[in-house]
C-alpha cells in the first residue's frame, strides 16, 4: 500500500467518523477522500522557516513576571477561560438557537 493509499484511507475514515459513522456512504466517502488526497499532494510544500510558525517561540520568564494574584513568585499565571460565544458552536446545517431577551437593568433607587 502506497503512502497515497494510506492517506486516502485516513481521510475516508475521518469523513466517516465526522458524519456519525453512517452505513451505505462508503463510495461517497472514498471519493471525497481521494479528492482531498489529490489536492493535498498538489498543494505547494512550504519549508518550516518560510511558512512561519503559528505558535510563538517560548521566552524564558523571570520570577517577577510570573507572579499570580496571590503574590507567589515562580507559579504560572492562571489561564483565561474561553469566551462563552466560542463554546456555542452551531454545526453546519443546523439553525442557531434564538437568543433570549435580556432583562432590563433597574435604575438605582434615589
Amino acid at each position: 500500500m502506497s503512502t497515497d493509499d494510506k492517506r486516502v484511507r485516513e481521510f475516508a475514515y475521518q469523513i466517516w467518523e465526522s458524519e456519525g459513522k453512517p452505513e451505505g456512504e462508503e463510495a461517497r466517502h472514498w471519493e471525497m477522500a481521494r479528492k482531498l488526497a489529490e489536492a493535498e499532494a498538489l498543494a505547494p510544500k512550504k519549508s518550516p522557516k518560510a511558512s512561519g510558525s503559528k505558535t510563538p517561540a517560548a521566552k524564558p520568564v523571570a520570577a517577577k513576571e510570573s507572579k499570580v494574584a496571590n503574590g507567589k513568585a515562580g507559579e504560572p499565571k492562571a489561564k483565561a477561560k474561553p469566551a462563552a460565544a466560542a463554546a456555542k458552536v452551531t454545526p453546519p446545517g443546523e439553525k442557531a438557537a434564538a437568543k433570549k431577551p435580556g432583562t432590563a437593568k433597574k435604575p438605582p433607587a434615589a
